[in-house]
């Protein structure tokens, strides 16, 4: 009986037989603008509070004073920014990253720490062009512009108007530098703590532990990275005139607080708690999804 052998083709087992899942995969889009929608429409007012202390160094009380004396009127102001920016950022976070990764792994035999590390930085970048929603949200939280822009298409269309659209992108810089970084240490220890912590009976306890472990990861990278977030916001609170670097930020914002490294992390206290309770909701908000969408 002849043996036929088959001809070469030249192509890598692995390109010759994709795997089952696409590189592409749209769920991962959807999850992530899920579990932001949920996130931001409960931890908004909280955010402005940390926004008053890191724009003006003030204490939590005097922070919450303010947005008091304001009323619930402007309490959910410069809403609609956030919740544009973060449910498209987070889903692309989570689905540029997942489009990023498996081909890398797949693929390319990356190692997986690498892949995870490469696709968070990718992601990350991406995101940063919907930075312009971070803007706006920033001017239309400073009480000293409550009169000047009345709600998010005023600010943008005076914004563009007056200053040009690279105005927009005011304080780029830092947002680069946090989003990428953070990204990545997000995704490894996220799946670290998912493949290391025993899967829990009982649907209750399994959701305290996504809970859980999302609320600390997010509020040890958030408050890691909270230098950057203040050099941000001081960057942003101008509109018009020269656009300084971060080093000369750093430096106003270490000059205007007496000088004081610790002071530059005013704020950070709430933030953490922010984070906490945001990442948490935002990590088992997505982890439900997936449920339903895979």
């Amino acid at each position: 009986m002849a043996i036929v052998r088959a001809e070469p083709t030249g192509v890598p087992p692995t390109l010759a037989n994709p795997p089952a899942v696409p590189i592409f995969c749209w769920r991962e889009f959807a999850c992530g603008w899920g579990a932001a929608f949920v996130n931001i429409t409960v931890t908004y007012p909280i955010y402005k509070m940390i926004f008053r202390q890191m724009l003006h160094g003030v204490q939590l009380t005097q922070a919450f004073g303010q947005l008091r004396g304001e009323g619930m009127t402007y309490l959910y102001r410069g809403i609609f920014p956030p919740l544009a920016q973060k449910t498209i950022s987070l889903s692309l976070m989570f689905g540029v990253y997942d489009s990023t990764r498996r081909p890398l792994v797949e693929y390319c035999h990356v190692n997986p720490y690498t892949a995870k590390t490469v696709a968070g930085m990718v992601a990350g970048t991406v995101e940063a062009v919907l930075m312009p929603f971070e803007r706006v949200q920033t001017l239309l939280a400073d009480a000293a512009y409550h009169q000047k822009y009345r709600n998010t298409h005023h600010a943008f269309k005076i914004i563009i108007l007056e200053n040009g659209i690279k105005e927009l992108y005011r304080g780029l810089i830092p947002v680069l530098w946090r989003n990428g970084p953070s990204n990545a240490m997000f995704f490894v220890l996220r799946e670290e703590a998912d493949s290391r912590l025993p899967k829990r009976v009982s649907i209750l306890s399994q959701r305290t532990q996504e809970f859980v472990a999302g609320a600390c990861i997010g509020a040890f990278i958030s408050s890691l990275f909270y230098p950057l977030n203040v050099l941000k916001v001081t960057m942003q609170c101008r509109v018009g005139g020269p656009y300084d670097s971060m080093w000369t930020a750093l430096l106003q914002v270490y000059n205007e607080r007496d000088r004081k490294l610790r002071n530059v992390y005013k704020g950070v206290s709430m933030n953490c708690t922010r984070a906490f309770f945001s990442w948490g909701i935002m990590n088992t908000a997505y982890e439900q999804l997936k449920k339903v969408f895979y």
